[in-house]
């Protein structure tokens, strides 16, 4: 069963830690101020990780504080790292402020919680660690580049990482002289692994009789190619490293391959042939086995296989070959079993599985109600060490990420987090799993958001969000950000629907593949016969539709724009496709974009490329386009929003805006951005679907200072002024 947390522990909590942020959402956290707001939207907080003591006694989780936008120095959210206690749910703060943290996990022997950060004076980011019991920070390893990855040794005596290997002291020397010219894609150094001790912890007295040692210099273990994650076997003696040819993007989505070295001369002891791209990777308690997570072959979208292989090598075995789900996070329960999560349509299932795949048992299934709390929507995994008791990330409808525990002998759950005690008194509106019949009858769903007084409405204006990917979708949790409206725009009167088309992850390995070699083909098909069942059915009004979607998404929504003109009023497209000639050649992952999507090389099928492009149909664009993205953006080229609207510009036929946001890359980071960004695609929606105007709204959003707003948009967004 499912257990709320007592409400005291929590409440005491949050009166004391963040009752400034509780604050600072201000009147509108009350009941009578209805659904979601800008303001709210980006004060919402979010667990990002959590790892449980190897006792199961209290568990260690960041979590995400973003920047109040307009009142902070601007830039990403702060990260801090809590510890709360399972089952009383005391909750303390060991890292706040302005800080991120990442990377926390407990030490074996679960007196000290590492983490990695940048604090203070740091050039880099630098492993720390903080005792269990309370108590100041310490630094325990600072390294002339940034430390990626960690993991500290079962016996508690080393610590491995992974680091960009540092410039030599002539390269230095020849780019303080203005020598900085970069040959791209070839002046890379290698991400190695290295092994240094393990500081003693600070209440450790030194023998004064002894002289003081020298910290021993941290040893790279030589490799070839680079090394992404590393993790040690359960005696401490070898270590399993996933390599690629190249520290490049491309190369670690598509060319990881896991290796076993020994830890102390980085001897090649075994390498596994995982198939495609590759998730997490784990030895087994005993040593004897390695498991992880990998594409079932070359061509598969997406890591979703658990498979598993002898330590000393040997061919991997996918443990359940027929499952048609996917699989993203897993721990040993013991030596013969392993807990997993794994998405299944829009919801998420904790189960366990023993090596054979003959015993499969299901602990959780999200959306089902146990003992008056909702089982929400599983992510980051972590097992004690005697595998009774997980921590997992989770959300729901209704809340974003949050910590939870779970005894796996009890069948007990328990959240253990409440990041966000306002939104208990939003007005969230409804959330429910639509289904519909594709043309050729493939069966697809999607997540709907609707106004709970939808029925007494009549149809509603509609904003369909895409997912990008296309390997990735929708589940049944948690749908608003700055990017995604969710209960922002249903509490503005639309239906908001998240359609998983084909493609989408969560329904196995064919499903998955169903759009490869079909760029905007069928795939996008299927969002056009979404929206005719969502009108048939008398939700959505025909003549008030909008959609929007970043990355594939993006594609998605300039696609519809353009070539589906005539069934929508409003587009806006977030680092989107616009052309999949120049996208192919311009992108940071161009063979995971020839492997796992198109099959083909751009410039060997020219015409096809063309003509599934948006911008080969821009003469006949209708639809009112919203184009916006970061200048830094190397998975999508801005060159990719600049070139629509050139073309819908010089074809003259449609209101087009390109936002550009200074510094961002494939999605927004800074809170600025995310609030600038939100607020215009809201203004768009409104401006075009509801209002149906013809004309383009104001450049600017009235924050504040003359940015060439109208003087009017303030009110009707949420502004304060």
């Amino acid at each position: 069963m499912m257990l709320k947390i007592g409400r005291r522990g929590i409440l005491n909590f949050f009166t004391v830690c963040v009752i400034g942020a509780v604050l600072a959402v201000g009147a509108t956290t009350s009941a009578e101020s209805g659904g979601l707001t800008f303001e709210q939207l980006a004060a919402v907080r979010s667990v990002a990780s959590v790892d449980v003591s190897p006792d199961g006694s209290v568990v260690a989780y960041t979590l995400n504080v973003p920047r109040r936008p307009g009142d902070d120095a601007d830039g990403s959210a702060w990260r801090e790292l809590r510890v709360v206690s399972v089952p009383d749910g005391v909750d303390r703060v060991f890292v706040g402020g302005q800080v991120k943290v990442s990377g926390a996990r407990f030490t074996p022997d679960g007196t000290r919680i590492t983490y990695l950060a940048k604090r203070g004076d740091d050039e880099h980011t630098t492993l720390w660690s903080i005792p269990v019991g309370g108590g100041e920070s310490r630094q325990l390893i600072a390294f002339g580049t940034a430390i990626a990855d960690y993991r500290v040794s079962p016996d508690g005596t080393r610590v491995a990482f992974v680091a960009d290997q540092p410039s030599c002291e002539k390269r230095k020397k020849a780019e303080k002289k203005g020598y900085s010219q970069e040959v791209f894609e070839e002046d890379w150094l290698p991400k190695q692994v290295w092994v240094a001790p393990m500081p003693a912890p600070a209440t450790v007295i030194p023998d004064p009789s002894k002289p003081a040692e020298e910290p021993e210099e941290p040893k790279a273990l030589e490799l070839e190619g680079s090394v992404f994650n590393v993790r040690w076997s359960p005696d401490s003696t070898l270590l399993a490293v996933d390599v690629a040819p190249r520290p490049l993007i491309d190369d670690r989505y598509m060319l990881r391959k896991v290796t076993v070295i020994d830890a102390a001369t980085g001897e090649v002891r075994a390498r596994f042939a995982n198939p495609g791209k590759l998730g997490d990777f784990q030895f087994s308690p005993d040593g004897a086995t390695i498991a992880l997570i990998s594409a079932a072959d070359p061509n598969d979208p997406a890591a979703g296989r658990l498979m598993v292989a002898p330590a000393a090598g040997g061919t991997l075995e996918d443990v359940m070959p027929d499952l048609e789900a996917h699989i993203s996070r897993f721990a040993w329960r013991n030596s013969d079993t392993l807990i997993f999560v794994v998405a299944e349509g829009v919801e998420t299932r904790l189960g366990e599985v023993d090596l054979g795949g003959q015993r499969v048992r299901t602990h959780l299934v999200s959306g089902n109600e146990q003992a008056g709390l909702r089982v929400p929507i599983m992510g980051g995994l972590s097992l004690s060490r005697d595998g009774m008791r997980a921590a997992f990330t989770g959300n729901t409808p209704s809340h974003p990420n949050e910590a939870y525990a779970f005894s796996l002998g009890e069948s007990a759950g328990l959240r253990l987090t409440d990041s966000n005690p306002w939104l208990n008194e939003v007005a969230l509106e409804p959330q429910e799993v639509f289904r519909w019949r594709a043309r050729d009858g493939v069966e697809l769903e999607g997540l709907l958001i609707r106004p709970a007084d939808a029925a007494a409405r009549g149809p509603l204006p509609l904003i369909m969000a895409v997912h990008g990917g296309p390997e990735g979708h929708r589940s049944n949790g948690w749908l608003t950000s700055y990017s995604a409206p969710g209960q922002l725009a249903a509490s503005q009167g639309y239906a908001v629907f998240f359609p998983n088309y084909r493609g989408s992850t969560g329904r196995g390995v064919a499903f998955s593949k169903m759009g490869q070699h079909d760029a905007a083909g069928k795939e996008f098909d299927d969002l056009i016969d979404a929206l005719d069942a969502l009108v048939d059915r008398d939700i959505v009004d025909a003549d008030r539709a909008g959609v929007t979607g970043g990355s594939y998404g993006g594609y998605a929504t300039a696609w519809l724009a353009t070539r589906y003109t005539e069934h929508f009023r409003a587009g806006v497209m977030f680092v989107g496709i616009s052309n999949k000639l120049s996208k192919g050649m311009t992108t940071e992952i161009p063979l995971e974009d020839v492997m796992v999507h198109s099959q083909y090389q751009p410039f060997t099928n020219l015409q096809f490329s063309l003509e599934r492009s948006p911008i080969f149909w821009v003469e006949q664009g209708r639809t009112p386009l919203l184009i916006a993205g970061g200048t830094a953006d190397k998975r999508v080229h801005p060159s990719q929003s600049l070139q629509l609207y050139r073309a819908l510009k010089l074809a003259g036929k449609t209101p087009v805006r390109y936002v550009r946001y200074p510094g961002e890359g494939h999605g927004n980071r800074r809170a600025a951005a995310r609030d600038d960004y939100a607020r215009r695609l809201m203004r768009w929606m409104d401006h075009f679907v509801k209002d149906k105007s013809t004309d383009l709204p104001p450049w600017g959003l009235n924050l504040g200072d003359d940015d060439g707003g109208d003087g009017e948009m303030g009110a009707e967004n949420g502004d304060s002024e």
